[in-house]
């Protein structure tokens, strides 16, 4: 799309625009109600997207400010019905005539955002063959009472430029930061809606894309649905800035709600998303809904039932990410334990270990052992002259038992000599025993207060799962003297957290 200077554009008629104060709405106005200069941008942006426009430009220089759009653009009732504050015009007609769009302006009073941070804004509207220009003096509007007169020009329609708006602010009071301008934009105008483009001095501005769990929601209620997602993003991504949920009407954000999740500590940071939800109603700056309505209320009944999905699904991936770093604990105090029976082969209940015996290590799978003896497969081997011989295959060695209690149990196992050692970690209560052993296995108790408590330290917890399993290794070899096997597990602990 081309555009050309309206400076260029022939004036063939001067008239006034008579402009009619709804006083309801008064008091409103100007920086009463948009107390942040950057928030004219979204109603002005908006305010295109309500008339249709497939793309808006939005360009900032340090002296100008100016918003064009290839909309539908105004004639001229449409432009008397644009300055007429406190309209009712988008309520009546609540969609787009093009793409039938919600309307997101309600109050008509949008474009008046401009006097936080302008004295001076001109509008230069074309709709098919009617071209015209409004310019909007501050001082003027601050002299008048409840009537005032606006300069309007009748010009020649610019074919190039075709329909559209155009919005100019000078003489500006305030300056706007283009980071602070994008983040608004973006949270700001529905940038996901279809065949809308907005862009920031010529750069496209795109929605943003959040990674992590996703947690879908689709609810309905007697107003309307509620749509969106919950996202649990990582912990890498967690950030205390900004925190909440994005709710939406009609794609714009018009604030962020924590849903009583302020009381769940810092892991709250890592929840997003956006919840949209067009039915609930809005205060008139766009910034809070209205709370004492029966529509709010039904939305709120929405969103505990998915603040309590939101909180079991962070409650079972602290458990996986728990059941992780529980796993990697045990791999690393069998491999300390491994190392010491080798540099101690007569404290070994397994007979003598290679210190370079490759590991057999498991991935949380659990090992059943059958009962009796396997039988043996044999293979033929074919000799010379014909003869045949049969020759037994090598017995598979056989894993023990591992009996576990819960889904969520921790099963690793490591080859020791010509035998094994399995370690379950499972739920026995917290009255059950700290740790306990049948054959080759040993389990731990991850319910036990002890391990509660070691399991919440990093510097400790290898150490306190290598203590309960040399104690049950040293019992395997020595039941006679308790004595006995205590001083066997301290030469094992020892050895298995030895530097050499």
């Amino acid at each position: 799309m081309s555009y050309i200077s309206v400076k260029t554009m022939e004036i063939k008629e001067k008239r006034e625009l008579e402009v009619t104060v709804d006083k309801r709405h008064i008091v409103t106005l100007g920086e009463r109600l948009y107390t942040e200069s950057v928030e004219l941008l979204r109603e002005l942006v908006n305010n295109a997207y309500d008339a249709d426009a497939a793309r808006v430009y939005v360009d900032i220089s340090p002296d100008k400010l100016e918003i064009r759009d290839n909309g539908t653009g105004m004639d001229l009732e449409g432009l008397k019905q644009y300055f007429v504050i406190g309209s009712d015009e988008k309520v009546v007609h609540s969609r787009s005539p093009r793409f039938g769009r919600p309307r997101i302006g309600q109050f008509g009073i949008g474009k008046f955002a401009s006097l936080a941070a302008a004295t001076r804004f001109a509008v230069v509207t074309q709709n098919k063959e009617f071209a015209a220009r409004v310019v909007f003096d501050k001082r003027s509007w601050e002299d008048s009472k409840d009537t005032w007169h606006l300069p309007l020009e009748i010009l020649e329609p610019d074919p190039e430029r075709g329909d559209g708006t155009t919005v100019i602010l000078t003489h500006l009071s305030k300056s706007f930061d283009l980071e602070d301008v994008e983040k608004k934009l973006i949270e700001g105008v529905p940038l996901k809606a279809p065949n809308f483009e907005v862009f920031l001095n010529r750069r496209r501005l795109y929605p943003r894309s959040l990674s992590g769990r996703r947690i879908p929601l689709l609810e309905g209620t007697e107003f309307g649905p509620v749509t969106g997602e919950i996202i649990i993003v990582p912990a890498s991504m967690a950030s205390m800035q900004e925190l909440g949920i994005d709710v939406k009407v009609k794609g714009v954000t018009v604030k962020k709600a924590l849903f009583g999740m302020e009381t769940w500590g810092k892991v709250i940071s890592r929840i997003r998303g956006e919840i949209n939800a067009d039915f609930l109603p809005i205060t008139s700056d766009r910034t809070n809904f209205v709370v004492d309505t029966p529509e709010y209320r039904a939305f709120l009944k929405i969103m505990e039932k998915i603040i309590a999905v939101v909180k079991k699904t962070l409650g079972r991936e602290a458990d996986r990410r728990e059941d992780r770093r529980a796993g990697r604990t045990v791999k690393e105090a069998l491999n300390r334990i491994h190392r010491s029976l080798a540099l101690n082969p007569d404290l070994s209940p397994f007979g003598p270990i290679s210190y370079g015996d490759d590991q057999d290590m498991g991935s949380g799978a659990v090992f059943s052992g059958k009962k009796g003896e396997d039988k043996q497969n044999r293979e033929l081997e074919v000799k010379p002259g014909g003869a045949v011989k049969h020759t037994p295959k090598k017995k598979k060695r056989r894993h023990p038992l591992v009996k576990k209690m819960t889904p969520n149990a921790i099963v690793r196992r490591m080859r020791m000599g010509e035998s094994s050692v399995s370690v379950c970690l499972d739920f026995f209560g917290e009255s059950g025993p700290e740790c306990f052993s049948e054959g080759n296995v040993v389990y731990v108790n991850r319910d036990y207060p002890l391990f509660q408590r070691e399991s919440k330290k990093a510097a400790t917890y290898v150490m306190y799962i290598a203590r309960l399993l040399t104690q049950e290794i040293s019992l395997m070899h020595e039941t006679r003297s308790p004595r006995v096997a205590f001083n066997r597990q301290s030469k094992l602990l020892k050895d298995a957290f030895s530097e050499e």
